[in-house]
């Protein structure tokens, strides 16, 4: 998907026949923030930014306001505006809105720095490392996710959206009483989308049509579970696609009666929604630097003899921080529920070629082309901000670049599985709370990379999200207590 480039003053014509804008932010859980604009208002605010109330950055998922204030947004700086600055290389129109124009924007302190805990800024500021040596990073993701068919109800529905309301359902009815989309385990088939084609080639054609394109699309092993591959592209605009993915989805499914749920683990007892990543490091002209041009007959492991040096480190400094970052991977509760053994989830730092049991997945050759030599790092899950995951891997590996770090441990030998007596990976965290621990401990390595500000900003949402859980009284508690004790 090739890249725009649009000036200020290429807008007018742009916008010609248009009356207004959209425009969203991202904030820390991932979550598209916005609103819409005349276009006047737009034109006048798209060369220096506009004011945006910072409490998107003061309070969770559910605009409930942390209970620990953090810098940002809070009482003593009255939750004041930052400078939210039009991203016009974003550019797209929303087919499913009459197609009026939408933008991305970024956060700006009033120094115009970028805001610490903007996951557009970080990205950014991330990918300026590499191309300050002049070189820059492409990625891929994959994305899982189950979807759910709201039954019909007279009372849930309005005159613009005639499909019932998953809200209004699950106020009477449990979690469990959703209907899948379809039934029963049949990943890649060719014949399970044709019982919803209306809705699956929607999915695909939309996508094309919001320049959020499509390298595959199918069904994954689940009841109603469907995985999207986004097309391979520079790193810091796959973020927004894969973002823009999840808002695109929504969209569409709304008019279906379709709900998706890109939780890490929806369904107890059955494979959860991964995020699978791939990152590579290219030149100027796009040439992969990961590939090795001389298979290297006295590398230390046989998995590396494809892998230059620069790849080396790179995996070596993932390996390395990998603990460290665990929050940025895997941000919620939830998350922890699918990183569990025998569900095809990595649970240690651990690496191999060609290995889907491992966290760290080399492709090289010879089991592809030089060109596609990449790291795909299996640790995310689908409910993960993909800013942050992107520029956890990127800042790790390039860690390992700029400290030539080696390779801390031998790779999973085929048909070793994680937690074998061939791994030697340490287990990586089991909850939140142990993640987040390690992310803000004095020494992190996420401090190294990120600085304090990020760290204790994200760090003090995590610990946000882990109180409202501990307070939590779940359904397990009622049904395993209500009668016993």
């Amino acid at each position: 998907m090739s890249p725009i480039s649009i000036t200020v003053d290429d807008l007018p014509d742009i916008l010609d026949n248009d009356t207004k804008v959209k425009l969203a932010g991202v904030d820390v859980d991932g979550m598209l923030r916005g609103k819409l604009v005349s276009k006047k208002k737009f034109l006048s605010i798209a060369k220096e930014g506009f004011g945006f109330c910072s409490v998107i950055f003061g309070w969770d998922m559910h605009d409930r306001l942390y209970d620990q204030e953090l810098k940002i947004s809070n009482k003593q700086n009255g939750y004041r505006d930052l400078i939210a600055v039009p991203d016009l290389n974003s550019f797209r129109r929303i087919p499913w809105e009459d197609n009026i124009p939408f933008f991305l924007v970024s956060f700006f302190d009033d120094d115009s720095k970028p805001v610490c805990a903007d996951p557009r800024g970080l990205l950014k500021t991330t990918v300026e490392k590499l191309e300050k040596q002049g070189y820059n990073a492409m990625a891929g993701a994959e994305l899982e996710f189950f979807q759910f068919k709201v039954p019909t109800s007279s009372t849930s529905t309005t005159t613009d959206s005639p499909a019932p309301s998953v809200t209004s359902f699950l106020n009477d009815n449990p979690p469990q009483a959703l209907p899948p989309l379809t039934e029963g385990m049949f990943g890649y088939s060719i014949t399970r989308p044709t019982l919803n084609k209306s809705y699956y080639h929607d999915v695909y054609n939309v996508c094309a049509e919001f320049r959020c394109d499509l390298e595959g699309w199918h069904t994954e092993s689940g009841p109603g579970v469907y995985e999207a591959a986004l097309e391979f592209g520079q790193i810091s605009e796959m973020a927004d696609r894969a973002s823009l993915f999840k808002y695109v989805v929504r969209s569409v499914a709304t008019g279906y009666g379709i709900t998706p749920c890109f939780m890490a683990k929806p369904k107890h007892g059955l494979p959860g929604n991964s995020g699978h990543t791939h990152v590579s490091v290219v030149d100027k002209e796009g040439k992969n630097l990961l590939y090795r041009e001389k298979k290297d007959e006295n590398a230390p492991y046989p998995d590396i003899e494809h892998l230059s040096d620069l790849g080396r480190h790179f995996l070596a400094g993932i390996l390395d921080g990998l603990p460290d970052v665990m929050p940025m991977l895997a941000p919620t509760i939830n998350s922890y529920k699918r990183l569990v053994e025998n569900f095809w989830a990595p649970v240690t730092v651990s690496w191999g070629l060609e290995h889907r049991a491992a966290s760290v997945r080399l492709i090289a050759p010879p089991t592809s082309k030089p060109g596609a030599t990449r790291f795909e790092v299996r640790v995310p899950g689908a409910d993960a901000n993909p800013y942050f995951v992107m520029s956890a891997i990127l800042a790790l590996g390039w860690r390992g670049v700029e400290k030539k770090l080696e390779i801390p441990i031998p790779p999973l030998g085929k048909g070793q599985d994680v937690g074998s007596s061939g791994d030697k990976g340490a287990r990586l965290a089991r909850s939140l709370r142990e993640a987040t621990d390690k992310f803000m401990s004095k020494d992190s390595i996420a401090r190294e990379v990120f600085g304090d500000d990020f760290v204790d900003h994200f760090g003090g949402t995590r610990e946000n999200e882990i109180r409202l859980w501990d307070e939590a009284v779940t359904d397990w508690e009622l049904k395993r207590y209500i009668e016993t004790v």
